[in-house]
């Protein structure tokens, strides 16, 4: 049995029709949304206008804007073949900054699933300006589950400060 304090095990959620739409947190905070109608399977789009609040101290945008926008549209075209009962998350991301964005500008972010296994994904991304020009590019893995993946069940997984006992392998 959970203590009280001790957190919930990540459980799969199937994303329901209208996902993008509904985002809420830090996907809000940033300011740029999913284009539902550039959002299919094994590809995903974000785009939104460049703010006071995206730049850095030299007056362009802040890498981690970049980063942010690329990981939301790559992260999207993945939840986009999730079976329902599967969930996803990031499990590393290389992004390649080529050029600068100022306030004002519309970047467009493109993801896109090179390939999806039972476990992993490999995805692309590119970050575009209004004009069409690239200003980033990146590639990333993702990390899939589902609720009948024996790995994430609640009483296999150590508490802190328990020994782990090793399994016999057959």
């Amino acid at each position: 049995m959970r203590s009280a304090k001790e957190p919930a095990a990540p459980r799969p959620v199937r994303i329901p029709t209208g996902w993008a739409d509904r985002l809420g947190g830090f996907h809000k905070e940033v300011g740029f949304r999913v284009d539902p109608a550039e959002t299919r399977d094994g590809h995903c789009v974000v785009g939104g206008r460049v703010e006071a609040r995206h730049l850095n101290v030299n007056g362009v945008v802040h890498g981690g804007v970049y980063a942010t926008i690329l990981d939301t549209a790559m992260g999207g075209a993945v939840v986009t073949m999730l079976d329902p009962d599967e969930t996803t998350a990031t499990t590393s991301l290389y992004v390649e900054f080529l050029r600068p964005a100022r306030e004002s500008q519309t970047l467009k972010a493109r993801g896109e699933v090179v390939r999806r296994g039972r476990h992993l994904a490999f995805v692309e991304g590119n970050l575009f300006d209004g004009d069409g020009t690239r200003l980033s590019q990146a590639h990333g893995t993702w990390y899939i589950w589902s609720a009948s993946d024996p790995t994430w069940r609640q009483e296999q997984r150590a508490r802190p400060g328990q020994a782990t006992a090793r399994r016999k392998r057959s």
